[in-house]
């Protein structure tokens, strides 16, 4: 047995090389169709839109309160997508500046206090109550599907 001609013989080496090439593109391809077919894949319409919210408080007098809640930045939303929720009740005011007592809420949409469309930078809606100084409020989106929700902006009042 010649050494040198052991060391030398290298016919072996690429088609090893080639089977291993071969059996990686193939658990890839494997990996990728199997993403697609268990729907992995389309996961990225229900994820929250990135918006700011402000909250400017006023506190009228002993018996009544005001919040104005302002979209600052960041993505437009569709009014009926998005709910301004309470940990009490309150009222909402209309487009001329009045108090509407179509009854009292903890949970109200964009939409239903009368913002028609997409809710955008500069958007504002008004809201009054008895007692902001303890509540907090929430800005909850919720998705098309109604699978996924998240709160976009939380506001506490200065005793909560």
């Amino acid at each position: 047995m010649n050494f040198k001609d052991l060391l030398a013989d290298d016919d072996a080496v690429s088609p090893v090389i080639g089977v291993i090439l071969m059996v990686a593109i193939t658990v890839i391809l494997a990996a990728v169709i199997g993403t697609f077919v268990l729907g992995l894949g389309d996961q990225v319409g229900d994820t929250a839109p990135q918006a700011s919210f402000s909250f400017d408080f006023t506190d009228v007098d002993d018996t009544s309160d005001n919040l104005t809640v302002t979209h600052d930045s960041g993505t437009a939303i569709g009014a009926d997508r998005i709910n301004l929720t309470a940990t009490g009740q309150f009222n909402h005011y209309n487009s001329t500046d009045e108090l509407s007592l179509a009854g009292t809420t903890d949970s109200r949409s964009f939409a239903d206090m009368g913002v028609g469309g997409d809710v955008s930078a500069g958007t504002s809606i008004k809201v009054g109550g008895s007692n902001f100084n303890d509540a907090t409020f929430r800005i909850v989106w919720t998705s098309d599907s109604g699978s996924n929700s998240a709160t976009l902006q939380k506001w506490s009042g200065p005793d909560a």
